[in-house]
């Protein structure tokens, strides 16, 4: 009984200290954050794994591509001349390096991204020719140049490749590594930790006990990451005890450079999230949003990792992801990102709204119009399971009518 009366004292102490941090708009949430972000360093990277980072430099071509004459078909290089028949004298295969000397009225057979002869001065396509033997018959004339990608044709030695802050998609890839680049310099991606909280969790798949739930939130956002190209995520469990929950964070803290706590941030008697991070000296950035759903959110900063302890509803946790979680993690891996990333597109139908928050609305973005959807409480993931969209409806009371334009998160 005693152990029970501190505990709850305790907590009061924690509502108290909290409660005396108002709860603030999303607009300086986000100007919070904003100003609060470390800096991750720049690391070099094998191109083979750079994919869905972003240049932390500008690259120049160390190479002009195409580096000599290049064939741009299958056909034969002419030594032109002004007659319609040629002298087949040999081929050249893509990748040989062997130099051939032509004269006025010879041909080579030729391939496709095979080095053209100086000598020859264009290439005609095999469609367009007859060849009899080692003679090859034209059915007309053929200019100078047809079929020859010249010298540097896409880029020159020393141009700009790729500026700094490009996200390196599999073209650009492939772009770089034609010009022979085996490393780049990236901005490194952040390490995520996701720490689960709860004793009424049960793990999907196993007999549902009464009192229990299924455990959501973690797999959720786990894929969350992994659907963004953020592949470095550790998935930690912890039950509702003081001890257990300061370990942990300590751990994910150590490990990751940013922490996503799932529940118990709040101030029952078995939420020990907000203690357990005051005793391990996370500064406080931030705790409780005026917004709907998701107003009991956390920032907060423990020298350059960032943590956020999410709150226990699944779709008030996923909102919340997405507002707040997913730009930090764009802004710390080089993006040029910001919080402010909602567009404005027109309602599809008319809503009325009776709020003290702020709302983060799932909604049906189709046709350019975006649909409200139904379901919206924050413990239900079935709209939002369907939804591609986030309408962000400010606090007040006032009617929206089709057309007009309201904000957007796109998902």
């Amino acid at each position: 009984m005693r152990n029970s009366i501190i505990k709850s004292f305790a907590n009061r102490i924690f509502e108290n200290q909290y409660n005396s941090l108002h709860m603030i708009s999303v607009q300086e949430a986000f100007s919070i954050l904003q100003a609060n972000l470390p800096v991750l360093p720049k690391i070099e990277y094998p191109l083979s794994k750079a994919r869905k980072h972003i240049l932390a430099e500008s690259l120049l071509s160390p190479i002009n591509m195409p580096p000599f004459r290049q064939s741009a078909m299958d056909g034969f290089a002419l030594c032109l001349h002004d007659a319609l028949v040629y002298e087949i004298i040999g081929e050249v295969k893509a990748g040989d390096s062997h130099k051939v000397e032509l004269l006025p009225g010879q041909a080579v057979k030729i391939f496709t991204g095979a080095a053209v002869p100086d000598s020859a001065q264009a290439v005609i396509q095999i469609e367009m020719v007859t060849v009899d033997g080692t003679q090859l018959l034209l059915d007309e004339l053929v200019e100078s140049e047809t079929n020859v990608r010249p010298i540097g044709e896409q880029i020159s030695t020393g141009d700009l490749a790729l500026e700094k802050g490009k996200v390196l998609n599999a073209a650009a890839i492939g772009f770089l590594a034609g010009l022979g680049f085996a490393k780049v310099s990236v901005f490194q991606k952040p390490k995520v930790g996701i720490v689960v909280t709860g004793n009424e969790l049960s793990k999907p798949g196993t007999p549902l006990e009464y009192g229990k739930v299924y455990e959501s939130n973690g797999l959720m956002l786990q894929s969350a990451l992994i659907d963004a190209h953020y592949d470095s995520v550790t998935l930690y469990e912890v039950n509702d005890d003081f001890v257990n929950t300061k370990n942990k964070l300590q751990e994910a803290l150590t490990a990751n450079d940013v922490v996503l706590v799932s529940g118990g941030i709040s101030v029952g008697d078995y939420d020990f999230v907000a203690r357990a991070l005051k005793e391990l000296e996370v500064e406080t950035l931030f705790y409780k949003v005026n917004q709907k759903p998701g107003k009991p959110l956390f920032s907060g900063k423990l020298k350059d990792k960032m943590v956020f302890a999410l709150p226990g509803n699944p779709a008030a946790c996923l909102t919340c992801f997405y507002v707040y979680v997913l730009p930090t993690l764009a802004i710390l891996s080089g993006a040029e990102a910001n919080y402010q990333q909602a567009v404005l597109l027109p309602i599809g139908h008319d809503y009325e709204v009776r709020n003290t928050r702020s709302q983060f609305l799932k909604a049906a973005i189709a046709n350019g119009e975006a649909e409200i959807l139904s379901h919206q409480a924050s413990s239900m993931l079935n709209s939002f399971s369907v939804s591609n969209g986030l309408v962000y409806v400010p606090d007040g009371n006032y009617e929206l009518k089709k057309g007009d334009k309201v904000e957007v998160y796109l998902l």
